[in-house]
């Protein structure tokens, strides 16, 4: 289980930073029902620091239960034990049960999105990367990025090529970028979810509109073409849609019991997204 998978991005709605919430705690301990997050005098990101909160609402959850032992001490480097963690995944069994979805749902699915799931789709690619190594300070490479992106979003392919030059760590920087023709297959999985399977309205061809983040560091993406794939008949990909429509379901699901556990928990130098509603079944 990734525990963590809301706190990063808020792309979800759970981990959403407040008005007002800088990007990082002041350096002050963060609590969660008195339980420290992080040693005395560290500062944490607000994207760690709410990952570490979500972590140990769980972990307190779990201990509720009767899933893990009351003496179960509280992880400061944001990791778990490996009973915490085991128990975890037994508290998410039990409060996150999602019904799998019926043949209509999936045929649903397929007819709106049936580009995601073509085979054979090509992307000719370049990209600049901004690589992230041990004693990198993240958050100042993150918006030396953006501030490129911003200025390279309307720039052809020639200044394109030059930036990538200037600024890319990738080897490909001395080709002005280029990735070359990639098929799903070339590709990491996190530039694969990016290029390939869109429908046809965000297929981008150019500079893509945000930053790509993977396990290198960030990435500014240039799509100067595209070639289709082949659409695949509903038997071929109905256990793919099945699956996530699943993942799709069992997120929502995490992110309402997520914000359940956070509006009923004191908070004390981390700000999350509380909620008085009930678990959607």
């Amino acid at each position: 289980m990734n525990a963590h998978a809301c706190g990063g991005g808020g792309s979800c709605g759970c981990s959403a930073p407040q008005d007002g919430q800088s990007g990082q705690n002041s350096g002050a301990v963060a609590r969660v029902n008195g339980v420290p997050l992080h040693p005395e005098g560290q500062t944490l990101d607000e994207a760690s620091l709410r990952q570490r909160a979500y972590s140990e609402l769980l972990r307190q959850a779990a201990q509720a239960r009767g899933l893990l032992a009351a003496d179960d001490a509280p992880a400061l480097d944001g990791v778990p034990s490996a009973l915490a963690s085991e128990a975890i995944e037994a508290l998410l069994e039990q409060e996150l049960r999602q019904p799998s979805p019926d043949e209509e749902a999936c045929r649903r699915y397929h007819a709106a999105h049936a580009a995601r799931f073509a085979s054979g789709e090509q992307v000719l690619a370049s990209h600049i990367l901004f690589g992230v190594t041990a004693g990198t300070p993240v958050e100042a490479l993150r918006q030396r990025a953006e501030q490129l992106l911003v200025g390279l979003r309307c720039a052809d392919a020639a200044a394109f090529a030059r930036a990538a030059a200037e600024n890319s760590n990738c080897p490909s920087g001395a080709q002005g970028g280029a990735l070359g023709w990639l098929g799903r297959e070339d590709c990491m999985p996190e530039f694969a979810a990016l290029l390939f399977g869109q429908d046809e309205a965000q297929a981008h061809i150019g500079v893509l509109p945000r930053l790509l983040r993977s396990r290198h560091g960030f990435h500014i993406v240039r799509v100067e073409a595209r070639q289709p794939g082949q659409p695949q008949p509903f038997e071929a990909v109905h256990a793919a849609i099945a699956q996530s429509l699943r993942q799709q379901s069992y997120l929502t699901a995490l992110c309402q019991y997520l914000r359940l556990l956070a509006g009923a928990a004191r908070l004390e130098g981390v700000s999350l997204e509380g909620a008085d509603t009930p678990l959607l079944q």
